[in-house]
């Protein structure tokens, strides 16, 4: 996409699976799209994300594991996702792990979805030792759906929102700057060369093909 000014603009979408309203969960991912439009506009690329509430949607993920068929509301934020040039994926912990709402939602996307699409994780919790949930859950499973997640990804302990001068804790705002120039680097180049597509997996030699072959070497 084009700006009116000539600047190209890139699409973000942001998915929030925090349940409150307002949520740590939102209140993160908020943050994290802003730090990554600010990035992006310091490589002269203008942003526009689109904020998809997984809590609003619950009742139609649902329906879709039944019926095999997503609803409006559900068909327009899996366009959303799929559509957007970079992605924000933000959860709540429980038990140790990702929301099943969060996982939901990503189960009922298409296989190839998110292939090739830059994405920045971000979990919210209770107490800090929850952070491993970014690398032991979140990370392989956007790894499996062979997204490019940024190096860093952010998480916010309540204590991390209690901080007595602006609200947060001092590592807070540094660790989402950080995030959010990631993305905006993995994103940036996408917007004036296009979105380039998936690498095709390679083609599986049947075994007795490849037996053939080492034969006739022989």
């Amino acid at each position: 996409m084009t700006s009116a000014e000539g600047n190209s603009t890139v699409r973000l979408a942001v998915v929030s699976a925090g349940l409150s309203d307002p949520s740590s969960t939102r209140m993160l991912a908020d943050r994290l799209a802003e730090a990554t439009r600010v990035a992006l506009r310091e490589e002269g690329v203008d942003a526009e994300a689109t904020t998809v509430e997984l809590r609003d949607l619950a009742t139609e993920i649902a329906h879709n594991f039944t019926t095999g068929f997503p609803g409006t509301a559900l068909r327009a934020a899996m366009e959303q996702v799929t559509e957007a040039d970079g992605l924000i994926a933000v959860t709540p912990v429980f038990s140790a792990s990702y929301s099943g709402l969060f996982k939901s939602f990503f189960d009922v996307l298409d296989k190839d979805a998110l292939a090739g699409k830059p994405t920045l994780l971000g979990a919210t919790g209770g107490t800090p030792r929850h952070s491993l949930v970014l690398e032991h859950a979140m990370r392989p499973l956007f790894t499996y759906l062979r997204a490019v997640a940024a190096p860093t990804a952010v998480y916010a302990a309540t204590d991390d929102w209690a901080a007595p001068d602006d609200g947060v804790t001092p590592s807070l705002p540094h660790r989402i700057a950080r995030a959010g120039g990631e993305l905006a680097g993995l994103v940036a180049p996408r917007a004036t060369t296009g979105t380039a597509r998936p690498a095709e997996e390679p083609a599986v030699v049947p075994f007795e093909q490849q037996l053939a072959a080492l034969r006739v070497k022989e």
